[in-house]
């Protein structure tokens, strides 16, 4: 990852509308490397020192890409959407670094710290910046960015639950990622507000999040069991 590896923003839980992205084009959106990836870090590289002091703007990306000596026809086809593309590209840098982080370490053996122990590593990859992701947090949370910041939340929570072992193909792969995707915005929310040590208080609160998270499958499934279908006689 190398310098793309420090920056990322997620969007206020309350205000971001989830919806639903087909597999076959998530799934390809997740493996496919852009062209102009090597544009992408060294545009990101020269921008977060910026973003950080002046927040997301279309101003930034231009001087940017200008101290990245990026010409201006490559900086039209590699973010065709000014700012918005160059927040997808942040976005990907940390799904890359999550990806990462979860690969260089062990695996809990119980799903629910899988669960827990992914939100954390995304927490510590995004660590050293607090300030371009309270920045992110502002620019998502507007009303027509909605739709960007839900795409970006349900991907990360796919990542998480395929390193999880999750391997759903019915709705409960929507599902799943709908509701980790309100568990990873509210704890990044809360965690930007954060002033304990060690950020304790944050623990605590992804920790009931998933306790929550995991008594809602229970109920799913009992609920389920209850209407499945029993074999009759012949």
């Amino acid at each position: 990852m190398g310098k793309l590896a420090k920056q990322a923003g997620f969007g206020k839980p309350s205000s971001i509308s989830l919806v639903f992205y087909g597999r076959g084009r998530h799934n390809s959106d997740m493996s496919e490397k852009s062209p102009y990836s090597a544009v992408y870090e060294a545009v990101l590289a020269a921008a977060l020192p910026m973003i950080a002091e002046n927040g997301w703007q279309n101003a930034t990306l231009e001087a940017a890409c200008a101290a990245a000596e990026i010409d201006d026809n490559i900086r039209i086809l590699a973010f065709p959407h000014g700012v918005e593309s160059l927040i997808i590209a942040f976005f990907e840098a940390q799904d890359t670094a999550l990806l990462a982080a979860l690969g260089a370490g062990d695996t809990p053996p119980k799903i629910r710290e899988r669960i827990m122990h992914g939100v954390k590593m995304r927490l510590q990859v995004d660590s050293p910046y607090r300030a371009v992701l309270s920045a992110a947090l502002g620019w998502l949370v507007q009303p027509q960015h909605h739709i960007l910041a839900s795409r970006l939340l349900f991907k990360t929570a796919h990542i998480i639950w395929r390193w999880a072992g999750d391997t759903a193909t019915d709705y409960n792969y929507y599902s799943k990622r709908l509701i980790l995707s309100g568990v990873l915005a509210a704890t990044t929310t809360y965690w930007l507000r954060d002033d304990s040590e060690d950020y304790t208080d944050t623990d605590e609160f992804l920790r009931r999040r998933i306790n929550n998270v995991m008594a809602f499958e229970k109920l799913k499934a009992s609920v389920k069991s209850k209407f499945k279908p029993t074999e009759t006689a012949a």
